[in-house]
């Protein structure tokens, strides 16, 4: 293997990451900014209030997002086991 193909397997694993974080951290991204609309306009400045919502978000959008980052991370390995056999590494 040489440095090209190395590089070429970080920057995929990059995406990778990229792409299974993704839906996740846009979920908690976009509630936290509601909430935090939402204790301006009301001057509630509960530290709870900022921290439950974004914990449930982000466990609701992981069982649903968990197929779409199954199935990315899968085609990654089988792309990653195709060019190991394709480089006859034992």
């Amino acid at each position: 293997m040489n440095e090209v193909a190395v590089l070429e397997v970080g920057r995929g694993a990059m995406w990778v990451v990229l792409k299974t974080s993704a839906p996740l951290l846009a979920a908690a991204l976009l509630v936290g900014l509601a909430i935090a609309i939402f204790q301006a306009l009301t001057s509630i400045q509960e530290m709870t209030l900022t921290f439950v919502p974004k914990i449930v978000t982000v466990f609701v959008s992981m069982v649903v997002f968990l197929p779409f980052m199954m199935r990315t991370v899968i085609e990654f390995g089988h792309e990653l086991f195709d060019r190991i056999i394709a480089l006859g590494i034992s």
